[in-house]
C-alpha cells in the first residue's frame, strides 16, 4: 500500500461520484519472508503440483544462452488459493491459481509475453484434485546473473480495497476532477498518486500505467477486452526486479481464462 494515507473508497466516490462505474475490487498482498508449504498461498513458495503433470520449462532464447537449450525449468512466482483471496477473478470450478516464470530475461518472446522479461506460465486448478504431489520440482539449468527472478519464499497478508483506473483510461470529463483529487491527496512536495496507482503485489483491480501509455489488450480467441488478474511487483523482500524496478501484469480473458497476456511496466 502507499506510504501516504489513501482515502477510503466512500470518500473517493463522494468527492467524484462519476468514478462509480469504474470501481473494481482488488486485493493487495503484503509479503513477508517465511516458509510456506505446498498447501499455502505464497509468493515464491512451493506449488501444489501433481506428480504426473509435466513441470513447465522454457526453451526460448534467453540472455544467458541464445540457443535456449537446454530448456530451463520454470520457478514458482505465486500460488493463490481462493479461500485466501476471494473475488470475481475466479473462473467457475477453480480455486487455485499458480504462476511460474523462466528465471531469465528474454529479448524475443511469444506474442502473449512481455518483451525483455521472463516468460510466464499460468495454471488454474481445483486443489482437491491434486493428491499425488510432486515433492522435488526440477531446478533451472541457468538463471539471470542478476538473480532477480529466483524468488525468496514469502507468505502474505491481504488488504481488500476498491481500485480505480489511471486517469487516461477515463472519459475526458472525468480526468480534470480526478487529477485534482489526486493532487489533494498526494504526499507534500511529490506527484504521488494514492488514488489510482497502487504499488505492490495485487490481485484484480486496474493496471497503473505509470511508465507507459495505456493500450487495449484483447483476447486473441474471441476479441474480448482482457482484465487485470495479477500484478507482479519489484520487491526487495521477495527479491524481484522487473524491468526498471516496475511491474509485470497478467491480463486474462473473462470468457477464456486460460488465455492470458503478460505486460511489463
Amino acid at each position: 500500500m502507499p506510504n501516504f494515507p489513501r482515502p477510503s473508497a466512500a470518500e473517493i466516490l463522494s468527492a467524484l461520484p462519476g468514478l462509480s462505474p469504474y470501481a473494481r475490487r482488488a486485493v493487495i498482498l503484503d509479503v513477508s519472508r517465511g516458509a510456506p508449504g505446498v498447501r499455502d498461498s505464497s509468493i515464491g513458495g512451493p506449488l501444489l503440483w501433481p506428480r504426473t503433470e509435466t513441470w513447465p520449462s522454457c526453451s526460448f532464447p534467453d540472455e544467458v544462452e541464445e540457443s535456449g537449450f537446454p530448456a530451463v525449468a520454470m520457478v514458482p512466482v505465486a500460488q493463490i488459493f481462493a479461500a485466501d483471496v476471494p473475488g470475481p477473478w475466479w473462473p467457475e470450478g477453480f480455486d487455485l491459481l499458480q504462476l511460474l516464470w523462466c528465471p531469465n530475461t528474454h529479448w524475443e518472446t511469444p506474442g502473449n509475453q512481455a518483451e525483455v522479461s521472463p516468460i510466464v506460465e499460468l495454471r488454474w486448478r481445483r486443489a482437491a484434485d491434486v493428491h499425488d504431489i510432486l515433492e522435488t520440482p526440477p531446478q533451472p539449468a541457468r538463471y539471470d546473473v542478476d538473480d532477480c527472478y529466483t524468488l525468496t519464499p514469502c507468505s502474505f497478508t491481504t488488504e481488500e480495497l476498491i481500485d480505480f483506473p489511471y486517469y487516461e483510461e477515463l472519459p475526458e470529463a472525468l480526468r480534470p476532477p480526478l487529477q485534482k483529487l489526486i493532487e489533494q491527496h498526494s504526499p507534500p512536495g511529490t506527484r504521488g498518486d494514492v488514488i489510482t496507482c497502487l504499488p505492490g503485489w495485487k490481485v484484480g483491480g486496474w493496471p497503473t500505467w505509470r511508465l507507459n501509455e495505456p493500450r487495449p489488450i484483447d483476447c486473441e480467441v474471441c476479441g474480448t477486452a482482457m482484465v487485470l488478474l495479477f500484478t507482479i511487483a519489484s520487491d526487495d523482500t521477495v527479491g524481484t526486479n522487473v524491468g526498471r524496478f516496475g511491474e509485470l501484469r497478467i491480463f486474462v480473458c473473462p470468457d477464456h481464462p486460460g488465455e492470458f497476456e503478460a505486460d511489463q511496466h
